[in-house]
């Protein structure tokens, strides 16, 4: 099942050109809620803002070669490993959410795009869609059940749903009925297959039509934001906060007294 396309045997009953204007909707419609997020939010004029106010306190002026380097170490560092969350669980989940959901999304534009029309596609290719799909779910359910903040620090039942929740639980429902879909249908299951291909079809608008109101946007905000933070370190704006202090840090035995899980 792992090299089987399921979007092969779905141009049977589904013209490739109309998985193709579904994707392309998808992604108009990512483009067109973020900028509506943008402007509601003002974060751009926030960065805009914020960045005109370092340069004005920079105490040196860096060079385009020193700032394409700290773009890549933030890219190479902070964005592609999530290393704010540090070590532990948390950032394992988050990795595997993340690379499983770029695997899962790419992978399903080549097969619509490339292998929907009765072509045969490389194995290798259906293998990453269906261990992308594999890798969301795990880094997710992971995270829903047990690394929530107001669930394992706050105590509130896992079935608490919140409209920040829209993203996650629409990524989850995305990649687990996608599974559910491929394997009903190489089944030849065809009633669970179409039940299941409906489900995922709801899904995909519900997480990529629903960005206005769930964290969507904020995987564009995030690596924006980084990328300042340290580029204001670089050149010693700091984003107008004070230097770190020389004296050692002193907390007491009192941080070690169970281990940290209140992010």
């Amino acid at each position: 099942m792992f090299t089987y396309n399921p979007f092969s045997d779905l141009a049977l009953l589904v013209p490739a050109i109309a998985m193709q204007v579904f994707v392309i909707a998808m992604i108009l419609l990512v483009v067109a809620s973020t900028v509506l997020d943008m402007v509601h939010k003002k974060n751009v004029i926030y960065f805009f803002r914020n960045a005109k106010k370092a340069k004005k306190s920079a105490k040196k002026e860096l060079s385009t070669g020193t700032k394409t380097a700290v773009i890549l170490k933030t890219v190479a560092h902070d964005i592609a490993t999530t290393s704010e969350l540090g070590m532990g669980k948390r950032r394992i989940a988050h990795v595997l959410g993340m690379y499983g959901t770029i695997l899962f999304w790419i992978s399903s534009v080549i097969l619509i795009f490339n292998y929907s029309d009765g072509s045969t596609a490389p194995s290798y290719l259906a293998l990453m869609w269906h261990v992308g799909a594999l890798m969301t779910c795990l880094g997710g359910y992971w995270f829903w059940f047990f690394l929530r903040v107001d669930v394992s620090a706050e105590a509130h039942p896992w079935y608490r749903i919140i409209t920040a929740d829209l993203f996650v639980l629409a990524l989850l429902s995305c990649a687990t009925f996608g599974l559910a879909w491929s394997y009903t249908q190489f089944s030849n299951n065809i009633g669970l297959s179409y039940l299941f291909l409906i489900l995922y079809i709801v899904s995909n608008l519900i997480l990529f039509g629903g960005v206005y109101w769930s964290k969507f946007a904020h995987m564009f905000y995030k690596p924006g934001a980084a990328i300042q933070k340290n580029l204001a370190e670089a050149d010693g704006s700091r984003d107008n906060l004070p230097p770190p202090a020389d004296a050692p840090e002193q907390f007491g035995l009192g941080i070690k007294r169970e281990q940290p899980k209140h992010y």
